[in-house]
Formats: structure tokens, sequence, C-alpha cells
């Protein structure tokens, strides 16, 4: 995206990528539908990016979801809203809309050098304003280029076959930029589960469940699957920024889950509640609730015998049920990550301060969201808002040419 900003605004652009083809992490987020971003009212949007809010509001003003659905549909692809808000790319697959945009840039200008890996900058140019080289490792060997701006979109550290490594942190934390720890986010956790349960339950949806990530606190409805070692899945990726901060804090986390959302917890006690007979409390939780599987096994790993056969406590468990985390998983099975660059290392228009001249954009800055097209949308949005950055920054220096594109 500030590619084809600095190359409408009569740059020439070079754009180097560590690997073989470029949008490999965005071809992977098309994998099961490209979900592009969301068509709910601008305030609830701009919440779902927490305490980064105010610092992405400039950004998301100006390249917000209707103006992200007009690009697309400007590169010839048409879009709709599914059910639940999310919006989609006709034929819901990211492959034709990523082809279509390079088709675009390459008739713009840009020049792609791909397994180029950034190594570092260089310092020594004759001009002290100038900006310090960029050095690649490429399959020819070492590459330098001396630029008058640079966009570092590197991405986080998920998902390191596709090429955001975090690689590139200690780089810029030795330049003195205020860097936050990378951490994983929307992401799964472990839970411990017992032998028993995780052989029998391993791979299991939890479907009509809703959860939170306090007792007490309200339940969002949704579904996750049981894995072999915790939990991971939609509804549990809307909470791990909270249960990640718990873990990181306290050392421990608990998710809360009602395993009847759809019930009140009055009923659930009064079912309960009635004689059971002969019958076993697996088949009495089977006949008077519908619940079995997965949700009876949740229900026997963290209530003791004595809880589960007093009715009063039992519904309190149904409605309640804590489930302990140890640990979010792996940074590289997250979906995306938070920390990095800081808002404080940057000025308005996303450049460095302790580097002028360079700008930062997409993942690697210090913001995290929710998965439902809130990722994507913010990192065009700050992608647009760099390349504009750099476009006024080479103005300012007295570079012909430059113009601000429409």
């Amino acid at each position: 995206m500030a590619a084809e900003v600095l190359a409408a605004g009569g740059c020439a652009v070079e754009l180097f990528d560590a690997m073989p083809s470029v949008g490999r992490k965005f071809l992977l987020a098309g994998r099961g539908g490209l979900n592009i971003t969301h068509a709910e009212d601008e305030r609830r949007f701009g919440s779902r990016y927490g305490a980064a809010q105010p610092w992405l509001a400039a950004a998301l003003a100006d390249f917000g979801p209707m103006a992200l659905r007009r690009w697309v549909h400007a590169l010839g692809i048409d879009t709709f809203v599914g059910s639940s808000g999310r919006v989609f790319p006709e034929g819901m697959k990211s492959a034709p809309l990523l082809r279509a945009w390079l088709h675009r840039l390459r008739e713009q200008g840009v020049r792609f050098r791909m397994r180029h890996r950034w190594q570092d900058f260089i310092d020594g140019a004759d001009d002290p304003g100038a900006l310090p080289a960029l050095r690649f490792e490429a399959p020819e060997g070492p590459v330098e280029r001396i630029c008058d701006a640079v966009v570092l979109a590197l991405g986080g550290a998920s998902w390191a076959r596709l090429g955001s490594d975090g690689r590139w942190w200690p780089l810029l934390a030795a330049r003195g930029v205020s860097l936050a720890p990378l951490l994983p986010a929307n992401c799964g956790f472990d839970a411990g589960w017992s032998a028993h349960f995780a052989e029998r339950f391993a791979g299991a949806p939890l479907k009509s469940v809703a959860a939170a990530s306090a007792a007490g606190a309200p339940m969002r409805q949704g579904e996750f699957v049981v894995t072999a070692t915790g939990v991971e899945g939609s509804l549990v990726y809307a909470l791990s920024a909270e249960l990640r901060e718990q873990l990181r804090a306290q050392g421990r986390a608990t998710l809360w889950l009602d395993l009847l959302p759809d019930r009140s917890p009055a009923w659930v006690h009064a079912e309960l509640a009635r004689p059971r007979g002969a019958r076993s409390l697996a088949n009495h939780w089977r006949a008077r609730l519908g619940l079995a599987g997965v949700k009876a096994g949740l229900l026997r790993e963290f209530g003791a015998p004595a809880q589960l056969a007093d009715p009063r406590v039992c519904a309190a468990l149904v409605k309640a049920l804590p489930v302990p985390l140890r640990a979010p998983r792996p940074i590289d099975e997250a979906i995306s990550t938070a920390g990095g660059v800081r808002r404080e290392a940057l000025d308005d228009r996303l450049m460095l301060a302790a580097l002028p001249g360079v700008f930062c954009a997409g993942e690697m800055l210090d913001w995290e969201a929710p998965t439902g097209g809130y990722l994507l949308t913010a990192c065009l949005a700050t992608g647009r808002q760099a390349g504009l950055g750099a476009l006024a920054w080479l103005r300012a220096r007295g570079h012909r040419g430059v113009r601000v594109p429409d």
C-alpha cells in the first residue's frame, strides 16, 4: 500500500521482500475466505483497536472500511457483506485480488526485488542529513541501496515461514527506537488437560458456548476448539489479549465458560434438581440439559464429584466453569502479534524520530486487534499513512515531481 501511494506520487519505488513472492501472509489470510474488513459502524469499528484507537484514528479515518472496499472495487473485484457483518471480496479468495494489485503496481513502475532480506542500515553517507544505506542479502550476494525515503513494513513475528519473523526488532532497538516486546495475539492457550481428557476430546469443537476472561464479566457467545494441549478458535482469540496480559501480570489466567448460554441459571438448576432415579449422572445431564460429549467432559475435568452431584453447585459450574490456563501458545503459531514500534517513537506521519526519513507501517507497529477484518484494514491504512508521510517528507526536502495523489 505504501508503494502504491509513493508510485502514484511520482516516486521511483523499489519493493524489497525476503520471500520468493510477495503477499504470502495475505494469501494465507484468504485460505478460508479473505475477510478484508468489517461493515459495522465507525464507532464500534474503532473500538476494536483498544488502547491504540486514538493512534490509529487518523489512518482509519482516511482509509477505513468503506474506502478499502472502494479500493478493492477499483481493482475490478466486487465485495459483499456476510451475515456476521464481515466483508469479503467476490469469490472470497485473496489470490485474484493480489494478482490485480500487483499488476497495477507494475504498471505504476514499482520494481519488485524478491529474495532480498534486509540485514541492517549502513552509515557513512557523505551528506550528514542523508539516510543510511540499506543492506540486503540477495541470491547474488550482498546488495546495498541508498534511498531518499524508506518505508519498513516488516510484519510481526508470527508465521515466520511466511516472512514475518521479527528479526527487525533488535536492529531498530540498536538504533534507539522505542519498542514494545513482540507477543502472541489472536492465539490459543495451553490448559494442562488430564491425559484422559486430551486423548478423548482433542480436536472437539465447542459450539453454542459463551466465555469471559474474568469472573462475573459479560460473556460473549461463539465457538472454539479443544486441542491436545488447550484451547484455540475465534471465541478464544477474541479474549486472547486480556488472557495473555493476566498471565504476564499474575502468572495465571482463567477462561470462564457458560456451557448453556441460551438457558438461565434457574432453568439449569431446576432441571438438574429433578430426580434422576437409576440414571447415571452423565445420562441425567444428557436427558435434562442436552449436555454431553466435550461439554460434559469439561464439567468432569474441572468439577469435583461432590460438586457435580449437587444440583445447585453443578448448575453454577454449567453457567460459569473456570478453565485455568497455563500459557499462550508460541508466538509463531499466533494469527498476529502485539508489540513493536511504540507510538512515542513515531511522529504523526509514522516517521521514526530516531531515523528521520524512515517510516513504519502495518503489524510491526504496537497495536493489536481481533480477527474479523480489523487486522488487514489497519495494516493497509497505516501503509497508506506511511506512504503519504514519506511523500510529505520528500516534498519538504525539495524533491521535484513529488505530489500528493488523489
